[in-house]
């Protein structure tokens, strides 16, 4: 292999390392590259990167000999224990002030602890959240750098260079430093849980539309494409159309029509949920969206279950009441649905990313992390401006549902979201996230709940108190007196 100089190293060549490699290499850096199956990179090397300015490296002490002071190498191994093995195979190779970055999904905590290590050996550490799949680490990701602020002054200008870029004249880079420890990783974190509600909630208005009005993939997808060009312009929404229209070769049906409905998942959205937990934010919509894969994978009990359970079949098309009249109001009852689940996903989202910054200490900055979705990302949308705008506005903002963007957009959507739920469910169509949604935001509205209750409950049974409306103080009472 050659031995001439690089300036970043890169080791692991799945898809997304390739790609990243390609795109340094674009930007005018010279990459080396490292894998631990050998053949993988020379096929990268005789393939993709041939004719590049884009050097191999046989051993991870060869890298560290090809890299000038400071070192930067970028780590796009599989999160979790390799990441560690990795670590631990290049302490004894690097010296004080070299810069180790960490582009996979790793977990913040993992994170917060390599960074520890990483730094008490004299390195610095960067955990970074890269979003927009294959094709963003080619030509343009949106990038989530935390840990070390004076391993950012070094290689932020770099990671800037290959960000997608966003702005009024697409001139502003998707790129900027989050916060210390493992504040990228966190919300990238929440980045795949909002992923994850958007993604469920778009296939919920797939099989509304398949369910309740017999549309075929073809009728659905001009339905999104129409949808993607106004108020739900999207990535995700851009997608599913483009799903939607491929055509099987073997069958010559939609190839959407011969897919199993069993999602799978990497774990990032179960995170997500997790957190909110541990933290005490509700995220109802991004804990339902990781409920529904889990269910969709009990493939056979469902398949058996639908024998046997008892439950309403779905209104047809043409009888029960619907007919080409009727259908447009349904579509639009669909969409408003839509909308207001993804509103509620990006709530919840920056609710958990609040209170997260004030847990650790991150000083997230709200309107910035909105920024860097704009471009390069899986959730990418129209409406991350509202969300900037809402923020700026607000700085303290305590959640988006009552900024007057929001607020208006979410009164324009509630009757048919509302409507849609209920037709839903009177036809035995499963909906989690819109349902779940609309039930967080009644909950939010409501000056009261029916908790006073619960809470009384538990008084009643371990002695916990209560807190009165009337006055001041915690009490507790005898509930088995007589008096």
């Amino acid at each position: 292999m050659s031995m001439s100089k690089g300036t970043v190293g890169l080791i692991g060549l799945a898809v997304m390392g390739e790609n990243l490699a390609l795109n340094l290499e674009s930007k005018g850096y010279k990459v080396v590259v490292y894998n631990r199956t050998a053949s993988r990179t020379e096929a990268f090397l005789k393939g993709p990167a041939s004719g590049r300015d884009i050097v191999g490296a046989s051993s991870l002490d060869e890298m560290a000999r090809l890299l000038p002071r400071p070192r930067q190498i970028i780590l796009m191994v599989k999160a979790g224990r390799p990441v560690d093995e990795v670590i631990e195979q290049l302490l004894p190779l690097l010296e004080p002030g070299d810069i180790l970055i960490d582009g996979g999904n790793s977990h913040f905590e993992d994170t917060e602890r390599r960074a520890k290590k990483v730094e008490e050996a004299g390195l610095l550490y960067v955990g970074t959240g890269i979003s927009g799949g294959e094709e963003g680490a080619l030509k343009g990701p949106s990038i989530m750098p935390g840990g070390s602020q004076r391993a950012w002054c070094v290689v932020g200008g770099m990671l800037k260079s290959i960000a997608a870029k966003a702005g009024k004249d697409n001139d502003e880079p998707c790129c900027e430093w989050i916060g210390p420890g493992g504040a990228g990783h966190y919300v990238k974190m929440v980045h795949n849980g909002i992923e994850y509600v958007v993604m469920q909630a778009i296939s919920e208005a797939y099989l509304l539309m398949s369910s309740l009005l017999s549309m075929r993939a073809g009728e659905i997808q001009t339905v999104f494409d129409n949808w993607n060009k106004g108020d739900l312009d999207s990535y995700l929404m851009e997608i599913a159309a483009s799903v939607l229209k491929k055509i099987d070769p073997e069958t010559g049906r939609p190839l959407v029509d011969v897919i199993s409905d069993r999602a799978a998942h990497k774990g990032t959205g179960m995170w997500t949920s997790q957190s909110a937990l541990e933290l005490g934010v509700p995220a109802p919509s991004i804990a339902e969206s990781v409920m529904a894969r889990y269910i969709s994978s009990l493939k056979a009990e469902r398949e058996s279950a639908a024998k046997t359970l008892p439950g309403p079949t779905p209104a047809v098309y043409g009888k029960d009441g619907f007919d080409d009249a009727s259908k447009p109001r349904i579509i639009g009852a669909i969409h408003d649905a839509l909308k207001g689940t993804i509103i509620c996903a990006y709530a919840q989202g920056f609710a958990i990313l609040a209170k997260a910054s004030e847990t650790y200490s991150w000083q997230l900055n709200m309107p910035s992390i909105a920024a860097l979705w704009r471009g390069g990302c899986i959730i990418r949308a129209a409406m991350l401006a509202d969300i900037m705008e809402a923020f700026d506005r607000q700085p303290n903002l305590p959640n988006l549902l009552v900024s007057p963007v929001f607020r208006d957009a979410l009164e324009g959507v509630q009757k048919g979201w509302r409507a849609i739920i209920a037709l839903a469910a009177q036809g035995g169509v499963p909906v989690p996230c819109f349902a779940s949604s609309l039930s967080y935001y009644d909950s939010y509205r409501a000056a009261r709940l029916g908790t006073n209750l619960v809470q009384a409950q538990r008084d009643y049974f371990g002695a916990h108190t209560y807190e009165r409306v009337d006055r001041e103080g915690v009490f507790h009472t005898d509930w088995t007196s007589e008096e």
